[in-house]
This record gives structure tokens, sequence and C-alpha cells, in this order.
């Protein structure tokens, strides 16, 4: 997937992992996603879960029929983390014709849980979305 130019570009996230049942997506904690006291920005780990969610939604769906946008999303940051870089795996939990809700875990190198998130996915059919 190209993100060049988007918000994953400039966080830096990878994807590593793009199937319909599993989406991971890694992203670096450096100065683009660390908040002023120098640990990881809630705000980054938010745009990464949401983002992996969204690309895992768009797997699901006919893209020349409906689009994905997020509707909601949660998040419960459980650790800190200064340096590295982060995972997150999306896995959804439901998926309906027109909403689909995505459980994202970010973990890091050692597999510890940073931050856990749920994001409800809304799908829009192209004759109901106005450019």
């Amino acid at each position: 997937m190209d993100f060049s130019n988007t918000l994953m570009d400039a966080l830096g996230m990878e994807t590593i992992t793009l199937k319909p049942e599993l989406v991971e997506m890694k992203m670096p904690v450096n100065a683009n996603t660390k908040q002023p006291a120098g640990f990881l920005h809630g705000g980054a780990s938010v745009a990464l879960a949401e983002s992996a969610a969204s690309i895992g939604a768009s797997l699901t769906i006919d893209p020349t029929k409906a689009r994905i946008f997020g509707i909601e999303i949660n998040a419960n940051h459980v650790k800190s983390k200064k340096d590295g870089w982060v995972m997150a795996k999306a896995v959804p939990m439901h998926v309906g014709k027109t909403t689909m809700v995505w459980e994202i875990k970010i973990v890091d190198e050692n597999e510890e849980l940073i931050s856990i998130s749920r994001c409800t996915i809304g799908v829009v059919p192209m004759n109901k979305h106005k450019e």
C-alpha cells in the first residue's frame, strides 16, 4: 500500500501483515511520535490503531462499491515507551454490511502490551458517499 503524503507516512508506519483476519503495522517511537516528555504520544498510538483497523476493514469490502470510515475509537494506554518501535495487531470482532468492530493491541519488541483499542468502522456505499 502506498502511504505517500499521508499521516501514516509522516509517522513512519509500515505494514507487516495484510489479511482480512489480521493486519499488523509497525511504527517507530521517535521524535515524530513522542510527546514533549519523551514518551510515545497516545495520539500516535491511536493513529496507528485506527490505521490498522481501517486497512483491515478495507480488505473485507469491494472498494468499487463502498468506502471505509472510522466512526469511533477508544484506547487504554497501559505502558509507556521511550524508544524502539511498536506493532499494532488488528483483528475483526464483527464484520457486518454497514459496520465493523476491530480490536487492536499495540505491543513492543518484547510483545509487552502498550495500548489496546476498539475501533468501530462504517461501511458507506459509493452512491451515498460524496467526495
